[in-house]
C-alpha cells in the first residue's frame, strides 16, 4: 500500500494516488495526503488506477475528504476505477457525492 499526493503547479488541484489496498490501515497516510500539503486546493482527484481493494473504511475516508474539501460544494473526482472498485462505489451510491470517471 502506498498513498502519495501531488499538488498542481498553481496549487489549485491535489491528486492523491492510491496503490494497493485502500482500507483502514491507510487511514493516517490518506489523511496526511490532503492535510499536510500546505495549500488549500480548489479541486481534488483521487486516482484509484492502482487500487486493488476498497472497503467501508475507505468509503469513510473519502467522506472525510469530502468534508475537508467543503462538503456539498467540494470538487472531488474519483478516477481510473477498476470494475471491482466501481462496483463498491455504485453499491454505496457514491456517484451521488463524487464525480466518478
Amino acid at each position: 500500500m502506498t498513498i502519495t499526493s501531488q499538488l498542481s503547479a498553481d496549487d489549485q488541484e491535489l491528486t492523491i494516488h492510491i496503490r494497493g489496498r485502500f482500507d483502514f490501515s491507510t487511514h493516517q497516510a490518506f489523511r496526511d495526503a490532503y492535510q499536510s500539503v500546505g495549500a488549500t486546493p480548489q479541486r481534488y482527484v483521487v486516482d484509484l488506477k492502482e487500487a486493488t481493494y476498497l472497503d467501508s473504511s475507505a468509503l469513510g475516508m473519502l467522506l472525510l475528504l469530502r468534508d475537508h474539501a467543503g462538503g456539498d460544494k467540494s470538487d472531488i473526482r474519483l478516477v481510473h476505477c477498476n470494475s471491482e472498485v466501481r462496483k463498491v462505489l455504485a453499491i454505496s451510491n457514491f456517484e451521488q457525492l463524487f464525480k466518478i470517471e
